[in-house]
C-alpha cells in the first residue's frame, strides 16, 4: 500500500482536475497555473504512483482504465476535502464564492452588488469572474451563475430568467438602420464562438438569414461587443439583460423593434445533493428578484 506522505498532494489535484475537465488548458485555468505546470504535475503523481493515468493522443489526455477508477476516487476525495473546509469556514464567517461570466459580471452583477450589500451587509460576497466552465464546489465555488440550456451533467441548475435578444447599435449610429433591408449594409458585430444564439434567432422571424448580413467587427467577448457597439462601430445582437443598463444609460438603444426567444436563459448553479446554506438562499432570492426587475 502506498504511503501517502509520498505522492503530493498538488499532483494528485491536477490528476484530478485533468481527468474531470478533460484537458490540460481547462485544468490549468481552474487551479491559476499554467498547462506546463499541470502537465509536470500529473507526469509527477504517474511516476510516485508508478502507474499511468493518461494516454496522450492528438485530441488530448484520455484516461487509461486504472486512471479512470482512479480519478473516480480522487473526485470524492477532494468533494470530502471541500466539504470539510466548508465548515470549518462557515465557523468564521458567512461568505460565498460567485462565478460568474465576465461580461455578466461586468455589464449586470457588479453594478448591483451594493444593493444587495446594503439587503445582507454581513454577508461577503466573492466574485470569480470567469470564462473558464467552473463547477460549484462546497469550500470552493459555492455558486455558478451561467447562461445556457441547463443541461450542465453533475450539478443542481435552476432557471432564473429566459433571454429574448435584439440588436443594439450607439443612438447616433441608429439613423443608419431606419429598416431591416439596412441590417445588410451595415458593420455587424459579432462575438467570436459563440455557440448558444446567432442572428437568425432574430432574423428568421423577420423573413431573413443571417448570410444576408454583412460584415463587420469580431471580438472574444460579449463585453466588448457591447463596447464597440456603443462606440458606434455597428449592430450588435444582444442578449436583454446586458443590454439593459447601456440602453437606460443612453449608450445604446434597439437599432430596430422586435424582441424575439433564444433557447437560452440565466441559471444559478449549485453543487449537487449539497444542502443551501441560508447565506446563499439570501443571495439566490435576491438574484431572482433583481434579474426579474
Amino acid at each position: 500500500m502506498h504511503d501517502l506522505s509520498n505522492i503530493h498532494l498538488a499532483a494528485l489535484r491536477a490528476v484530478e482536475a485533468v481527468a474531470r475537465l478533460g484537458t490540460l488548458k481547462a485544468a490549468a485555468d481552474a487551479l491559476g497555473v499554467t498547462s506546463g505546470a499541470i502537465s509536470q504535475q500529473v507526469l509527477k503523481a504517474e511516476a510516485q504512483m508508478g502507474v499511468t493515468l493518461f494516454r496522450r493522443t492528438p485530441k488530448g489526455m484520455v484516461l487509461t482504465p486504472v486512471g479512470r477508477e482512479i480519478a473516480s476516487h480522487l473526485t470524492e476525495g477532494f468533494e470530502a476535502l471541500l466539504r470539510g473546509v466548508s465548515v470549518a469556514q462557515s465557523k468564521i464567517e458567512d461568505s460565498m464564492t460567485v462565478s460568474v461570466a465576465p461580461v455578466f459580471a461586468a455589464k449586470w452583477l457588479v453594478r448591483r452588488l451594493g444593493e444587495f450589500a446594503k439587503l445582507e451587509p454581513d454577508i461577503r460576497v466573492r466574485i470569480d469572474a470567469s470564462g473558464a466552465h467552473v463547477m460549484p464546489r462546497p469550500g470552493d465555488v459555492d455558486v455558478c451563475i451561467r447562461v445556457g440550456r441547463g443541461d450542465w451533467a453533475g450539478v443542481a441548475a435552476e432557471r432564473i430568467l429566459p433571454q429574448r435578444v435584439f440588436p443594439v447599435c450607439a443612438p447616433g449610429f441608429a439613423e443608419q438602420v431606419p429598416d431591416l433591408a439596412a441590417l445588410t449594409t451595415v458593420p455587424i458585430i459579432r462575438q467570436r464562438s459563440n455557440t448558444l444564439f446567432g442572428w437568425d434567432v432574430w432574423l428568421a422571424p423577420n423573413g431573413m438569414a443571417e448570410n444576408m448580413l454583412g460584415e463587420g467587427p469580431v471580438f472574444s467577448d460579449a463585453s466588448l461587443c457591447l463596447d464597440a457597439a456603443s462606440a458606434g462601430q455597428g449592430v450588435f445582437l444582444a442578449l436583454e439583460t446586458l443590454a439593459r443598463d447601456a440602453i437606460d444609460m443612453g449608450q445604446l438603444v434597439p437599432a430596430l423593434p422586435g424582441r424575439f426567444p433564444t433557447e437560452v436563459a440565466y441559471w444559478f448553479v449549485e453543487p449537487k445533493g449539497v444542502r443551501r446554506p441560508p447565506h446563499v438562499k439570501a443571495f439566490r432570492d435576491w438574484l431572482f428578484a433583481a434579474l426579474s426587475l
